[in-house]
């Protein structure tokens, strides 16, 4: 299992942002999280990640304790957040290797996956620029890079495609639909419902904190006949749809 919650909850004050999260995750799945803006994503993957701690609940990456184990399960997972954060007056290739040390790669392996991924991505015109000369959509893909040159068990990506022209998303999708046939879990919140409809194996609903659908395609299909994901997910974040598993 790669990853699985028991009523994990987050507050902050008066304000349950993720309230009772039950979920489970298989290794190698690709499992796309949706929900509209402040239904919990972030809060849910931030909790996931170790970035913030649960108010109440429990939860397990790679079968390691969120709570007791979670300098284990850095080493072990990847995070990519929806804004980078990366430092301007580096090189892409200086910020690539940066991440790399803190890991302990060897130079070698950092290089061979790195031109594997440049090229993938179209950076190598620019991997040697300062980043503060990048696009908002370049300083995503070289974050990415940055990632995957680890090659974590898990990823964890907050709106992997947004910003992204669509050639360089359509490269992210196919890089994520591989890392998962080759054993890795992709959890990915995005709210672009294309991206999870086309690319995931299950797909989670997230709506004022709670988690209100799980499923493959065909099964929140179920309840309406026909429907895109696009008709289930507007039914369901509207109360207009009851969805039971």
């Amino acid at each position: 299992m790669a990853i699985e919650a028991i009523n994990l909850s987050k507050r902050y004050g008066g304000l349950i942002a993720v309230d009772g999260l039950s979920l489970q995750i298989q290794t190698g799945e690709l499992f796309g999280f949706l929900g509209p803006n402040g239904a919990g994503k972030t809060t849910t993957l931030n909790m996931l990640t170790t970035l913030i701690q649960p108010t109440s609940g429990t939860a397990t990456i790679c079968e390691l304790d969120l709570a007791t184990q979670s300098t284990e399960i850095k080493n072990r997972i990847g995070l990519m957040p929806d804004t980078p954060k990366i430092y301007p007056t580096l090189t892409g290739r200086q910020f690539i290797h940066f991440v790399a040390s803190l890991y302990h790669l060897d130079s070698r392996t950092v290089e061979e996956r790195m031109f594997h991924y440049l090229d993938l991505l179209d950076l190598h015109q620019v991997v040697d620029k300062q980043i503060k000369s990048y696009s908002y959509g370049m300083q995503k893909k070289t974050l990415l890079v940055s990632v995957l040159i680890r090659d974590p068990e898990v990823l964890f990506l907050d709106e992997p495609t947004a910003g992204l022209d669509p050639r360089s998303a359509n490269i992210v999708k196919q890089i994520l639909t591989d890392l998962c046939l080759n054993g890795r879990t992709v959890f990915m919140a995005t709210h672009i419902l294309e991206i999870a409809e086309k690319i995931c194996d299950r797909i989670g609903i997230i709506y004022q904190g709670k988690l209100i659908a799980v499923g493959t395609l065909a099964e929140l299909r179920n309840q309406i006949a026909n429907a895109s994901l696009e008709e289930i997910f507007l039914q369901l974040t509207s109360g207009t749809l009851s969805y039971n598993a």
